[in-house]
Formats: structure tokens, sequence, C-alpha cells
């Protein structure tokens, strides 16, 4: 046997200092690049960095953007194909008008002009909330859409509220017992929900609450009682859009792994699901209800029509019917611009619903 070599005592102790050294500059090193990194922000290669709240307002400033774009393109395609409809003048002058009178008429309003320079002259006005004045009540447009703005708004939120209430319950009962009667009663009305055009729906509702059970009125505006019918003809289609995501969006939750380690703690089923299944179902729940809130001023259209009620969408009408260019291209843009604003701010609430959302931007 060889023997062993000799080593000085204080070898080790060298040994292990120097070990200790090493791990000191390895830390140190992997400190260097987390401060570079998450915490410290974005290294960029002249040495500075770039902060979270920096990202977070170029995020911002890029959907601000994109969002004036959209509405660009849609003043636009509004501008362009309403003056395919025909000629105003024909209608604001009585059948036995002259070709001078037109002439006139057409001079007085505008409409003589190059289509470049009204064109042109209609976007300069959009930064400056100028959008003309309206062709058949000769008032200024954005005066017209004031006074017919809270009708629509109100028919809105009363819609709003009724999908809520409705869709929300019904989505999480029929996840909670899916595959039993309640599930099957609760998708039924979702398949009729999404396959009833609602005007019928509206047309129904007078024929039994008002004309059949005298109970409520079939049209009119300014009472509680005139709001309940436009209010569910409006929201049925949302309510079984909402309901029938957020059901099958809980059944994809209920069955992760997080929810049966709450269910072995001793929860009960509500508690798993309200507090640990709805947020993490919430995010594409979110995003339609984004899309229902267009949805719900956009289709006012037609309800309004059915029940006549004085919104922006029985305005719209009467513009088209009219001709009244200004008119027409004040609506359009109000409708989309409400999808745009409401998207964006559905975009922007993913940060505060997913925190995998945050982490990527």
């Amino acid at each position: 046997m060889s023997p062993r070599p000799f080593r000085h005592p204080h070898a080790d102790a060298d040994a292990v200092g120097t070990t200790d050294a090493s791990a000191a500059d390895a830390d140190a090193s992997v400190g260097t690049t987390d401060a570079s990194g998450p915490t410290g922000g974005a290294a960029r290669p002249g040495g500075g960095s770039v902060s979270r709240g920096t990202r977070v307002l170029w995020m911002v400033l890029g959907r601000v953007a994109g969002a004036l774009l959209v509405l660009l393109c849609t003043a636009t395609v509004s501008f362009f194909l309403v003056r395919l409809s025909g000629d105003p003048v024909k209608l604001l002058l009585p059948p036995d008008a002259t070709a001078h009178q037109e002439a006139v008429l057409r001079g007085s309003l505008g409409l003589d002009r190059p289509l470049v320079t009204q064109y042109l002259d209609y976007l300069w006005g959009l930064p400056r909330l100028d959008l003309g004045s309206s062709l058949f009540y000769h008032q200024p447009v954005k005066d017209v859409l004031a006074d017919r703005l809270p009708a629509t708004l109100q028919l809105a939120a009363g819609a709003l509220v009724v999908t809520l209430a409705v869709a929300l319950p019904a989505g999480v009962i029929a996840a909670m017992r899916r595959g039993r009667a309640t599930d099957r009663g609760v998708m039924t009305g979702v398949l009729l929900g999404q396959s009833t055009p609602p005007f019928w729906v509206g047309i129904l509702l007078i024929l039994v609450f008002a004309v059949g059970l005298h109970a409520l009125p079939a049209s009119g505006y300014g009472t509680f009682a005139n709001l309940v019918l436009p209010s569910i003809t409006l929201s049925v289609y949302s309510v079984a859009v909402i309901a029938r995501l957020l059901r099958s969006s809980l059944i994809d939750v209920l069955a992760a792994d997080h929810i049966r380690t709450a269910r072995a703690k001793g929860f009960g089923p509500l508690k798993v699901v309200l507090t640990h299944g709805l947020r993490n179902a919430s995010l594409p729940v979110v995003t339609v209800i984004g899309l229902e809130v267009g949805s719900l001023l956009g289709g006012a259209i037609l309800t309004e029509q059915v029940f006549s009620w004085p919104g922006v969408g029985q305005l719209t009408i009467e513009a088209i019917s009219h001709r009244d260019f200004p008119l027409v291209q004040a609506a359009v843009l109000f409708f989309a611009a409400t999808f745009v604003v409401v998207n964006l701010l559905v975009d922007l609430s993913y940060r505060l619903l997913d925190p995998r959302v945050r982490a990527s931007s």
C-alpha cells in the first residue's frame, strides 16, 4: 500500500476559503445580472436601462396609436360610402324645384366643392370635434348627438345590468352542475338566446307584456317601466354568449390542480368556485363582456326602432333615410369609437387580471 501524501493542516481551510470566495463572486455576478434584468430594467447597449414604467407607457401609446388608426380608417370609409347613397339636395327640396334652386342649395351646403376638399375639411375638424352641421336638423352634429346620447347610454346600461345579473349566475351554476338537468336547461336557454333575432324578441315581449297583460308600456322614454322591455330585448344575445363562455371556462379551471388542492383543504364547492375559480376563468369572459358593451350600443339601432326609443340608433336610421351625410358619418364614428375604446380598456385590464400578461409585458 502506497503511503498517503502529506497535507498541511491549513490546506483544507485555504481550499474552503477559496471555494467560498468563488461562490461569493458567482453570487455577485448573478446579482449584477438580476439588477439589469426584471428588477432593474432591460439592459441597453449604451449601458442604460429601460424601467418597467417606461415599457408600460410605450405599450399604452402603441395601443392608443392603433386605436386612432382604426378610427381614421372608419372615418374615411364612412365618408366615401355614405356619398354613394345619392344626392341629399333631391330630398331637401320639393320635387318641382328647378336646377338653379338645386345648385344654390348645393353651394350653400358645400356639396359643390371637390370631394377631396370636403374630405380634408372633414378630417381637419375631427380633432376639434367639429363634425359639421346636420343637413336635415340645421344644427351642429355634435349637439344633435348630445341630445340623443343619454337615451342610448341608459338603454345600454340597463341591458348590461340585465346581462351580468343573468349570465354570470347561469354560467356558474351550469359549470357547477355539469351534465345535470340544470346544466341542460341553461344550455337550452343559451341556444335559444343565440339563435333568436333581438327584434323578434322585442316584438314578442310587446305582444305578451304590453298587448296581452298590459303590464308594461310598448314604447316611450323617461320612466323605469319604459326601460324594462328594451333592456331585456337588447340583452338576450349577450346573456347567451357570456353564460356559455363562462361555463366552458369554469369547467376547464375546475379541473386544475390548485382547485383539487382547495377541495382537499375542506373548502365548500361554492367557495372554491368564487374564491379560486372565477378569477382564473375571468380573462376570456372580460374580453367578451367588453365586446358585448360595444355590441349593446351598436345593436341598439334595431331595438330603439322597435320600441321607438329616442337614442342614437333611431337617429342613425333617420339620418340614413334623409341622406344626412354629416350625421351618418358622426353616428358611425361614434359606434366605432365605442368599440375601440372598450377594447382598449379591456386590453389594458389584462395586466390587472392575469400575472402572466404583466410578466410578458
